[in-house]
């Protein structure tokens, strides 16, 4: 098995503000290298790095606004997020759960602190990741996924050192909950100090770790601190990190779509063409109405 080396580390990018309630640093489509096509089938990384956001009786976020094209994971490490779509869904994302929503064929949302962590206020900490759709699969119909953490799969490192949990694709036998168009593994790491964990992707799958807490040693000898990304290269398959003092990380590793890659906005489509549909059939009602 050859070892898949980092081809970069990279520092959290200047922040930036989702509506007023999503405090993020960007990291796809980011610096370079971290573009959607590098990075494919994960388009997106928005990370709401640990932010104390104080009381309020009006909850903050993010107001409606479509999606075609593609999938939102959120995931979220401290606080909770409500949510709205124009089918009538809607629901809550708890501390430490996941809401993996296929936008597909299109629809309208809106996301904000739930209303009682908002009027406490508190710690808000999260990602948000977008993944791609192939082609043929773009126009499907919208679902969700609500993965509650005592849901997803769970690999208990020797020792008590820790615990892989898996949201989607598999870990030493163990798989995670969530259903994938294309194959994609998407996993936390929680790691107490001095705790190791060793990860197996096909190496022609495009992945990285963004470093939630602590920080991490990768191989042996990169160091990755808290709120950096790391990418790995395409040229082997194993990877091994350790924990320099209680992490967390978050993993993704996917098999790329390698299709043509058209974004605006919030549509991900093939062509230029089908973004300007997607503008139209938003304009014609076609994604449905939803109060802001």
């Amino acid at each position: 098995m050859k070892t898949r080396t980092t081809e970069k580390i990279i520092p959290p990018p200047p922040v930036h503000f989702v509506g007023d309630g999503f405090r993020v640093h960007n990291f796809i489509p980011g610096v370079h290298p971290l573009t959607m096509e590098r990075m494919d089938p994960f388009i997106l990384l928005d990370y709401n790095s640990k932010y104390y956001f104080p009381p309020t009786d009006r909850p903050r976020g993010v107001g409606v606004h479509p999606h075609r094209g593609f999938e939102t994971v959120s995931i979220a490490y401290r606080g909770r997020i409500a949510h709205h779509d124009s089918f009538g869904n809607s629901g809550v994302i708890g501390e430490g759960d996941v809401q993996w929503m296929t936008a597909a064929s299109g629809l309208l949302h809106k996301e904000y602190h739930e209303k009682e962590f908002a009027g406490r206020g508190g710690d808000f900490h999260m990602v948000q990741l977008w993944v791609n759709l192939p082609a043929k699969k773009k126009m499907s119909p919208p679902k969700y996924q609500p993965i509650t953490n005592d849901q997803m799969g769970r690999y208990h490192l020797p020792g008590n050192n820790g615990t892989i949990e898996v949201i989607a694709g598999s870990y030493k036998g163990i798989h995670g909950p969530a259903s994938t168009f294309t194959p994609v593994s998407l996993m936390n790491a929680r790691l107490k100090a001095g705790a190791t964990a060793d990860f197996e992707f096909i190496s022609s799958y495009n992945t990285a770790l963004l470093v939630i807490e602590g920080s991490l040693l990768i191989n042996g000898s990169d160091k990755a601190p808290a709120d950096h990304f790391v990418l790995f290269s395409n040229d082997g398959e194993q990877f091994v990190i350790e924990a320099a003092e209680d992490s967390t990380a978050l993993i993704l590793s996917g098999e790329p779509i390698y299709e043509p890659i058209a974004a605006h906005g919030p549509f991900v489509m093939n062509t230029r063409t089908e973004i300007y549909q997607a503008f139209e059939d938003v304009e014609n009602g076609k994604f449905g109405w939803l109060e802001d």
